[in-house]
C-alpha cells in the first residue's frame, strides 16, 4: 500500500530569483516576468502576481505582453539555475523520505510509505512540509495519494491544498479534475475535449474498445489509457529515485536545532548505536556509510566514508565521521541527522569473550581512519600478482578493496628475501667462483667475503608479454603489454577503476642473437644465488652479464636484489 506525496512549486523561478538578488530591490507591486527564447521568438516563462492581474499568462509573446502592459519589467530566464535549485530542494526533502526525485521542472515526488505516523499523521506531515517550504521562501501545493499520478494531478488541479486522499478513494478524488491533469500531450488533450471528454471521471464509463476507436492513432489511445491506469493504480508507474534508498538507516530529528558540534557528535554516537543494532539483527556489516546533516535554513551536507572490511562496531563508525563533522558549518542549527549503511556485506557473529587474545589489534580500523583523513587514493595496500618475476609478484591496490589472500610459501620454491630493493644495485666482484657465485664483493663501499652460497635459480623474462606487445603494434585489438604493467583495472565498491602502477624495469643489457632459436640465453635471464657473508648476513644476488655483446663488456655482471635479514 503505497503513499505518494507530490509537491508543486508554481512560482519556483520567480521565488528563486527573489531569494538570490542579494539585497537588490525586487518589484513586488509592478508587473514582472522572466523571458525565454523559443523558436517563435521571445516568450514569457514566469510571472509574478502583479503581471497575472494585468492579464498576462506564461507562454505569451513578449511583444504581445508589452502591448497589453507597457510598464512590464523583464529579465532573462535562467532554467539551469532553476533546475539546480529544484535539485537542491529535492536533496533537502530527504528528511521526509529516502525515495524521492524531481517531478518535471517545478515539482517533487516523495514515496512516504510508512512515514506519516512518524509525524503524527498524513495531515501533520503535509503541514510540516508546507511550513518548511514557506520558511525557505517557496509557496508549495501538496497532495498525498496512493499513486504518483493521482498525487501529481491533485497537487496541480485540486481546489484546495494540502489534500489527503484516503486509501481506495483515488477514483472519486480524480473524477472532477480536468483531463490536463493526466499529464497528456497537448494535442491529445485537445482531441479529448473535442470529443466531449473534459473531466477525468468521464473516462471511467465508456468501454475501452470504443474509446480506442475514437482516436486516429493507436499510440494516442494507449497514452490516454496508460496515464489513466497509472493515476488509478491499475498499472504500475515506473519511477527512479534520486538516490537508491539504503537498506539500513537511522534517523534522529531534534525538536530544537543543534548549534554546537558537541551536540552533533553526541547525536552521531546515538545514530551509530541504532544503526549497528539493525545491522546485528540482519547479520550484516557496513562497507560504505553516509551521514546526512539537515540544517534549519534548508541546506544539507552529506559525508561518506568507506570501510576496508565489514563492520558494525558503533565506536568505529562514529570515529570515522567525528573529525569530518568538525569541519561542517552548522549554520542556524541542525534539526535532523541520518546515518545510513549504503553498502553492506554478510558479517556473522564472532566470539569476543573467553577467547585468548593474540596481543595485536586489527588493522581495519586504522586503515579506515587513514582513508577518511587522506582519501582512498592515498592509502594503498599490497596484493599478490601472478608473476614469477620477483619485482612483479605484487601490486598496490586501494586499501578499501579489502585484504588479499596471500598464498603460503611453497616448499618446492626457493625462499625469497624479506627486503626487495627498488632497483637491483650493481656489485663490484673482487673474486668469483667459475660458473658460480662471487667469493668476495663490495657493496655500498663495504667489502664482504662469502662463506656460504646456494644456487643458481634461473629466472627468465616473461616472453608472452613481449609477444602481446608485438601483436599490439600491428593494430591488433589486444592491448599492448610490455615488460611492465602500466594500467590495471580493479573493481572497488562496485565501481570500475583504472590504477596506474609503475614497475621498476629490468636492467637493460644489450645481447646478441635471437634467443632460443640459436640456443643462446637471453641476457635478461638471471641466475640468482642466496649467499651468506662472514657476519651471517644473507643476500640475494644474480648474474646478468652472460652472452653480452663485445661493446657491453664494461657493464656490471653481478647485481644485489634483496636482503634476507
Amino acid at each position: 500500500m503505497s503513499r505518494m506525496v507530490s509537491v508543486w512549486l508554481p512560482a519556483l523561478p520567480i521565488e528563486r530569483l527573489k531569494l538570490t538578488r542579494n539585497g537588490k530591490p525586487y518589484p513586488v507591486d509592478r508587473p514582472f516576468a522572466l523571458v525565454g527564447s523559443e523558436d517563435r521568438g521571445l516568450v514569457l516563462t514566469a510571472l509574478n502576481a502583479a503581471a497575472m492581474r494585468a492579464g498576462l499568462v506564461p507562454g505569451m509573446g513578449l511583444a504581445d505582453a508589452r502591448a497589453i502592459c507597457p510598464f512590464l519589467l523583464t529579465t532573462p530566464a535562467a532554467p539551469d539555475k532553476d533546475a539546480a535549485c529544484l535539485l537542491a530542494l529535492a536533496r533537502w526533502a530527504g528528511r521526509y523520505s529516502p525515495s524521492l526525485n524531481v517531478d518535471g521542472d517545478d515539482g517533487l515526488w516523495l514515496d512516504v510509505t510508512g512515514v506519516p505516523h512518524l509525524f503524527g499523521g498524513a495531515h501533520t506531515l503535509l503541514d510540516d512540509i508546507a511550513r518548511r517550504f514557506a520558511r525557505l521562501g517557496f509557496s508549495a501545493r501538496l497532495a498525498l495519494a496512493e499513486t504518483l499520478g493521482g498525487a501529481h494531478a491533485l497537487a496541480r488541479y485540486a481546489h484546495s491544498s494540502p489534500i489527503v486522499v484516503p486509501q481506495g478513494k483515488i477514483a472519486e478524488a480524480l473524477a472532477p479534475l480536468p483531463v490536463e491533469a493526466l499529464r497528456l500531450a497537448e494535442e491529445i488533450t485537445r482531441l479529448l475535449k473535442r470529443l466531449g471528454l473534459k473531466r477525468i471521471g468521464q473516462l471511467y464509463d465508456p468501454p475501452r474498445v470504443s474509446l480506442e476507436r475514437r482516436f486516429h492513432s493507436r499510440e494516442a489511445a494507449e497514452a490516454v489509457l496508460s496515464r489513466l491506469d497509472q493515476a488509478l493504480g491499475i498499472r504500475e508507474e515506473p519511477r527512479a529515485p534520486l538516490l537508491s534508498a539504503p537498506d539500513y538507516a537511522a534517523r534522529l530529528p531534534f525538536p530544537e536545532p543543534l548549534i554546537t558540534h558537541e551536540g552533533v557528535v553526541a547525536g552521531l554516537d546515538h545514530l551509530a548505536e541504532k544503526l549497528c543494532q539493525a545491522l546485528a539483527l540482519a547479520r550484516r556489516g557496513a562497507r560504505r556509510a553516509s551521514l546526512a546533516i539537515y540544517r534549519a535554513d534548508g541546506s544539507s551536507a552529506v559525508i561518506e566514508a568507506g570501510l576496508s572490511a565489514p563492520s558494525r562496531e558503533p565506536s568505529h563508525l562514529a570515529r570515522l565521521f567525528e573529525e569530518r563533522v568538525d569541519a561542517i558549518d552548522v549554520g542556524f542549527g541542525v534539526d535532523l541527522m541520518v546515518l545510513a549503511a549504503l553498502a553492506t556485506e554478510p558479517l556473522l557473529p564472532a566470539q569476543t569473550a573467553f577467547a585468548k587474545s593474540e596481543g595485536r589489534e586489527r588493522q581495519e580500523p586504522l586503515i579506515d581512519r587513514l582513508v577518511s583523513r587522506l582519501s582512498g587514493a592515498a592509502v594503498r595496500r599490497l596484493a599478490p600478482f601472478a608473476s614469477h618475476v620477483p619485482e612483479r609478484a605484487q601490486e598496490t591496490r586501494s586499501a578499501l578493496a579489502g585484504a588479499s589472500l596471500w598464498s603460503e610459501p611453497s616448499t618446492a620454491k626457493p625462499p625469497r628475501p624479506f627486503l626487495l630493493l627498488a632497483e637491483p644495485e650493481p656489485l663490484d666482484v673482487l673474486a668469483e667462483i667459475p660458473e658460480g657465485p662471487p667469493a668476495r664483493f663490495t657493496w655500498r663501499r663495504v667489502t664482504r667475503r662469502v662463506v656460504k652460497a646456494e644456487g643458481p635459480e634461473r629466472i627468465a623474462p616473461e616472453w608472452w608479454l613481449e609477444l602481446r606487445s608485438r601483436v599490439g603494434a600491428t593494430d591488433s585489438p589486444l592491448p599492448p603489454c610490455g615488460g611492465a604493467r602500466s594500467a590495471l583495472g580493479r573493481s572497488e565498491g562496485g565501481k570500475s577503476q583504472t590504477q596506474s602502477l609503475s614497475v621498476t624495469p629490468l636492467p637493460t643489457l644489450p645481447h646478441k642473437g635471437g634467443g632460443g632459436a640459436s640456443g643462446e640465453r637471453d641476457a635478461r635471464t638471471r641466475d640468482y644465488y642466496r649467499i651468506e657473508d662472514e657476519d651471517g648476513r644473507r643476500y640475494w644476488v644474480f648474474r646478468a652479464g652472460l652472452y653480452l655483446e663485445s661493446d657491453a663488456k664494461d657493464l656490471p655482471a653481478w647485481y644485489l636484489h634483496g636482503v634476507f635479514g
